[in-house]
Formats: C-alpha cells, sequence, structure tokens
C-alpha cells in the first residue's frame, strides 16, 4: 500500500468542486487516511515549492495558494501515486486527458485546481509537511480484498 498527498487548490474550494474531486477519488477506490482544511503560510508554501522559488511567477503561485484555504488528503491504496497521476493527469488542463480531473474542471495552467505528489520520495516528504504521520488513520474498507 502506499500513501501519497493531494492538495485541493484554492480555485477548487472558491468553485465548490472539493465534493467531486473527492468523489472520482473514492471512486478510484482510494481511501481517504487523513483530510483537513488549511491557510497556507509563507513558510509552508516557500518549503513545498522551493524548487520554484527563483521564477518570476513565484509570487503570483504564492499569492494564489494563501488567497483561500485549501484541503490536504491524504489516500492510500495500492499503486496510489500512479493511480492519482492518472486521475490528474497533465498540470495544464488543455494537455490532460478528457475526463481527468483537470481537464474536466482546470481552466488554466494555474487555476488546475488540484496538486498530487509524482514520486513516492516526493510523497514521503510532502506528507510529513503537511500531517504528522500519527494522524494518518489506517481503517478498513470492504473493497481492500477486491484487487
Amino acid at each position: 500500500m502506499e500513501t501519497t498527498l493531494i492538495l485541493l487548490k484554492p480555485d477548487t474550494i472558491e468553485r465548490s468542486l472539493i465534493g467531486q474531486v473527492i468523489t472520482r477519488l473514492e471512486n478510484k477506490w482510494l481511501k481517504i487516511s487523513w483530510l483537513k482544511m488549511m491557510k497556507l503560510d509563507d513558510t509552508i508554501i516557500n518549503k513545498h515549492y522551493d524548487f520554484l522559488m527563483n521564477k518570476p511567477f513565484f509570487p503570483i503561485l504564492k499569492s494564489y495558494m494563501q488567497r483561500t484555504p485549501v484541503v490536504a488528503i491524504a489516500v492510500t491504496w495500492k499503486e496510489a501515486i500512479k493511480t492519482v497521476r492518472n486521475l490528474t493527469w497533465a498540470t495544464n488542463p488543455f494537455e490532460a486527458l478528457p475526463g481527468s480531473i483537470r481537464w474536466d474542471f482546470g481552466l488554466t495552467i494555474d487555476g488546475n485546481i488540484i496538486h498530487a505528489s509524482d514520486s513516492l520520495e516526493n510523497a514521503q516528504k510532502e506528507l510529513k509537511r503537511f500531517f504528522e504521520w500519527k494522524d494518518i488513520f489506517e481503517y478498513s474498507k470492504i473493497t481492500d480484498d477486491v484487487l
């Protein structure tokens, strides 16, 4: 089993899409292990996007990520990272596959509604940034034995 991080970005909250996105995740049998709404402070944004800090668009990104709370979600399942990445697809909604979350709900490359960890290594780092491991729930679902 893998656990990965998903962030529902400000435009998801502002457009009342939280439930629709979570439904997509649960429909692929991803197990919600932890979920919280939070305002991102400078420290967490700077750490999360440290690889973009020297880019000219970073101040815009930072402002966007702080204008509304985000929903941080830890999901667990077999191949959770790959599953979530397939559900979200390309960062640019215009390059995403039809039927993906970003294709269906994303408006722009900036307003692409969702962040998903791209590797096991990054998922572990990012999960620690938003959650304490003791807070991530383990429980059984009726579908656990299906695959």
